[in-house]
């Protein structure tokens, strides 16, 4: 029997389809364009035009950090939500923050809220009241955010004199109050692997994770000898854990903790995009990264992002 081109096209359309879907991201794929870098924490002259920014991608900066703590006692005490500047502001000022964004449109910038240490002394969430807290936070915060002219929040508390409730209710209610007050139009939290951080951020997401727009995992928290294999698992069980949140890939410039970039960190993101997975990727930091040969990282980082997966 002859056949014509007309017959063969329905018997060849349904096996072209079922291999365009096989080789196809996932429905409901989260791949995005998002790179965020913390700047600014370690005081190493870091400038914003010091880093590479590809103009494809939805570039944050997170200055790092501000701080409710004095920074004139020894040692430093807790303020009680009274926010100030502690990151190389010399560096990083308010006419600094306007040119950035000026030259690269793609750019917000953020500020992180709490970090590990002041001079060397832990820095904990240690408010007198939730109410109290939050009054101060959001006067304090928003005089800061409207000086520098930001565009978020990112909370970055690693070490606790408050439960769990207590951190949920004063940070998820500086949130939506700063979003309904059109001071900020994002917000991210920094957690990472440890059993009392995770039941105060698990707590916080439980109550206002529809607030957070991204959860800025600290991969890097883990050991310095995760494999490509070992981190995919960890990213799997953290999308998971901030179920419907945006969870973002991460890496240490410097390479001393989890998986580096010189072990597999972008073969795993590669991975990661092929699968629809790969919600954004930041990095910690760009201080370290000028201290450690550049910002080659970075580089790939973004372009990586930037790019259209492959089908091969």
């Amino acid at each position: 029997m002859t056949i014509s081109s007309t017959t063969l096209l329905p018997l060849f359309f349904p096996a072209i389809l079922i291999m365009s879907l096989l080789l196809s991201p996932p429905a409901g794929a989260q791949n995005s364009n998002h790179f965020s870098e913390y700047i600014g924490a370690q005081f190493k002259d870091v400038k914003f035009s010091d880093v590479p920014i590809n103009s494809g991608v939805d570039f944050h900066f997170i200055l790092s950090f501000a701080i409710d703590y004095t920074t004139t006692t020894s040692p430093p005490s807790p303020t009680n939500g009274d926010f100030s500047v502690f990151w190389d502001s010399a560096n990083l000022s308010p006419a600094d923050v306007t040119a950035i964004k000026k030259a690269h449109p793609n750019v917000k910038v953020a500020v992180s809220l709490g970090g590990a240490t002041v001079a060397g002394d832990t820095v904990y969430f240690s408010p007198s009241s939730a109410d109290s807290w939050l009054s101060n936070a959001v006067s304090s915060l928003t005089s800061i955010i409207q000086e520098y002219h930001l565009d978020g929040i990112d909370i970055d508390y690693e070490n606790f004199q408050a439960d769990s409730a207590t951190f949920s209710d004063c940070i998820g209610r500086l949130i939506t109050t700063l979003k309904s007050n059109n001071v900020i139009s994002f917000a991210s939290i920094a957690p990472y692997d440890d059993s009392e951080l995770k039941e105060h951020y698990d707590t916080l997401w439980a109550n206002y994770g529809s607030a957070i727009d991204y959860v800025n995992y600290q991969f890097y928290g883990y050991s310095s000898d995760t494999t490509v294999s070992e981190f995919l698992n960890y990213y799997d069980a953290q999308r998971s854990n901030y179920a419907g949140g945006v969870v973002l890939a991460s890496f240490i410039s410097d390479g001393s903790t989890g998986l580096s970039p010189a072990n597999g960190f972008f073969d795993a993101c590669r991975k990661l995009k092929e699968e629809g997975k790969l919600a954004g990727i930041f990095a910690w930091s760009a201080d370290t990264s000028k201290s450690h040969g550049g910002f080659q990282y970075e580089t790939e980082a973004q372009n990586l992002l930037a790019s259209k997966v492959v089908v091969v």
